[in-house]
Order: C-alpha cells, then structure tokens, then sequence
C-alpha cells in the first residue's frame, strides 16, 4: 500500500488533538472549526492508512499504538520546521548564520560560561563555534577568518589587519610548590629566578615565534596548555606566572605558594576584543563584544 505524504498543518493538527486530548480544545487553539479539524484527522489517517486515534461513542480521543508511535517523529518534523523558519527570520533580520569566537586561555571560565548563557538566551538561532587558545593563536584565527572575534592578549597590538579594544586586564602572579626551592626563602635575591626553571606558557602561532612573556629564566619548559602547567607548578616542577582566578584555591589551600619575586612581583595581562578590521561585526557578534567589554575584568 502507498503511503501518502502527510502536510505539516496535518501534522500540527494531530499534535494539537494530541496534546489537548480533546477536538475541541485542539479547534480552540488552533483557531478553527472542530468539523475542520475532525476533517484533517481523517485526511491524515486515510493518506497514512492507520487509524491515530481511538473515538469510538463520546469517549475523548485517545491515541492507539499507532498514533503513539508516529507521535515523536510528527513532533521532530513540525520542530523541524520551526527552527527553519525562526533562521530564515534570523537571516533576514541581518543576524549570522554561526558565530565563531577565539578566547585566550587567560579568560575567567565562570565568566566565559555566563555570558555564553545569556548569548543562547538572546540568540538561539545562531550556532556557536568557541575556540579555546593561548597569546598568538588567538589572534591567528581572527587574521586566518577562523574566528569573527576574539577576547586575546595583547600579542595581537601591533597586527594592522586586525581592529583591537582594550576590555580589561588578568592579573598574573609568580607561584611555585611549597616545596619548591625559591617558596622556602624568607627573601628572594635579586637574580635567583634565573637558577631555576621556569614553566612558560606558550603557542604555535608565527605571531609569537621567537618572542617571550615575562620570562625571567634561562632555563624554561616551554607549554602550548595552561591546564599542563598548572598541575606541574603544582607538583613542584618548576615556578611561573598563573593567572590568579585560577590558582585562588590553590593559595588558600597551601598547594602554591605567591612568591615575592624582586623583578616583578605582578603583571596585569591584558585582555582585547579583536575583529578583522574589513569585516564589520554582525550583531550577535556585537552583542558579544560588548558582554565581554561589560564584564570589567580586573576592575573593582
């Protein structure tokens, strides 16, 4: 037996009786006649050869196994199509079709987490592609057109292809393991550091080959993930500069140290968001320029 192609009103008229269990109510909400309702459930049922409801005598309509089974897949498709038709709204109102954004690892996660909630509030029909990088590579895939925006360092000042606006700052600390040698002194000399190695975060990137951060060290491990090395300053492997957000357990608890380094006990990395400078951000784009911009990092 041929089936027969069912229409998407039938189909959201089914749901409706469905979900009201009643006719009535179902005409009620739809806004129509209940002979007309009643009509396209029978169209459906005759086009699909199966009976989708039980209505024998005055009993209320009732699926049988069939309209049961059906009822997901009717469900997928009428969803389906509402999130066709919201995107086309979307699209026609100038809003992207994917937004993709680059964050330095240097970001707050909570904060990262918040306003990416808020964004699939404000826009639910906008994919996301989130990329998580370090110093150059962010920057990177804002040049290479991987990325629309991009909250980085400021590796990314001197790139004229790319359009920049201070947000805020992170404020960096040098941390070591209570057993580490340089978290034992009373008082760190002038030139110690140097005689110890030193964990360095650092990226593939062209944008900082050849270039050091901070590095007061001649011997350094050089690591592309911030996560690496914090479990190795952690395990007394070294010292380095770690964002404090992020290790503020690990003060409280003991497990790293704050050395009270003589060249620099501090450094305030600071955080821009960066666009190309031929390519005007759109306005989910905008919206999340100006999240980042409002959430003041390393501000009071």
């Amino acid at each position: 037996m041929d089936v027969g192609q069912p229409s998407l009103d039938q189909l959201r008229v089914f749901l409706a009786v469905a979900e009201e269990g009643s006719f009535n109510r179902a005409a009620q909400r739809l806004g129509r006649a209940i002979s007309v309702v009643s009509y396209a459930i029978g169209q459906l049922e005759g086009q699909l050869g199966v009976s989708l409801f039980a209505r024998e005598g005055s009993r209320k309509p009732t699926l049988t196994r069939e309209g049961q089974a059906l009822l997901a897949e009717a469900r997928a498709v009428a969803s389906d199509v509402d999130a066709l038709v919201a995107k086309v709204r979307s699209l026609q109102q100038g809003l992207e079709s994917e937004l993709a954004l680059a964050v330095d690892v240097m970001v707050p996660g909570d904060a990262i987490a918040r306003i990416l909630r808020e964004f699939q509030r404000m826009f639910p029909t906008v994919p996301l592609r989130l990329h998580v990088e370090a110093l150059g590579a962010v920057a990177a895939l804002v040049i290479d057109g991987q990325a629309d925006i991009a909250i980085g360092g400021p590796v990314a000042a001197d790139c004229p292809e790319v359009e920049r606006q201070v947000i805020g700052s992170v404020e960096l600390i040098p941390v070591a393991a209570p057993s580490h040698p340089l978290a034992k002194m009373a008082t760190i000399p002038p030139g110690e550091t140097r005689k110890h190695s030193q964990l360095v975060l650092t990226d593939r990137s062209p944008l900082t080959e050849g270039r050091d951060f901070s590095v007061l060290s001649a011997h350094s491990w050089r690591l592309a993930d911030l996560g690496a090395k914090h479990v190795l300053l952690r395990e007394g492997l070294g010292w380095g500069n770690m964002p404090r957000h992020l290790i503020a357990e690990d003060l409280e608890r003991g497990t790293l140290v704050h050395l009270d380094v003589p060249e620099g006990p501090r450094f305030d990395f600071q955080l821009s968001a960066l666009w190309r400078r031929d390519r005007v951000p759109g306005p989910a784009a905008f919206w999340m320029l100006s999240a980042f911009q409002e959430a003041r990092f390393g501000q009071a």
